[in-house]
């Protein structure tokens, strides 16, 4: 029983974590980011199995991860209020050419992050042809160009 107690605690504790860093944390990783999840890693792993390392140990802490991980899913499927907590909500970057600067800054968002979605989705790099940028839940910006 300790091994799920120790796995629900770092599951939750890791949760937290990465929704601070928030969603373009998660979407782009560069080298450090790497390093940083496998530091992350073997720390959470000595945090879980404590002096317990053997097979029957690792797979009751790998089934206590993915129980969670599939009953939550399960919870924000049947709350639409409980998902927005977790996961949160598409947030508007660019409305009609015009940055909205507390929402970039709020997810650490750039012009230059909103331009280079844009340019890979439509191939323009000017902001006032943008109606809308949209940071999604998965950490991707999404670009709609204006009507011409």
């Amino acid at each position: 029983m300790d091994a799920v107690i120790r796995a629900l605690v770092i599951y939750a504790f890791l949760y937290v974590v990465f929704r601070a860093a928030g969603k373009r944390a998660l979407s782009e990783m560069n080298a450090f980011d790497l390093l940083l999840l496998l530091i992350i890693s073997e720390a959470t792993q000595q945090a879980m199995v404590d002096n317990d390392n053997s097979i029957t140990h690792a797979l009751v802490l790998i089934t206590t991860l993915v129980g969670i991980d599939i009953i939550l899913s399960l919870i924000k499927q049947r709350s639409p209020a409980v998902e927005r907590v977790l996961d949160s909500v598409p947030l508007v970057l660019i409305e009609d050419g015009k940055a909205i600067k507390h929402h970039m800054t709020k997810e650490r968002v750039d012009d230059e992050d909103v331009l280079q979605a844009s340019r890979e989705q439509h191939g323009v790099s000017d902001l006032t042809r943008i109606h809308l940028a949209i940071l999604e839940t998965n950490g991707q910006i999404t670009v709609l160009l204006k009507s011409t």
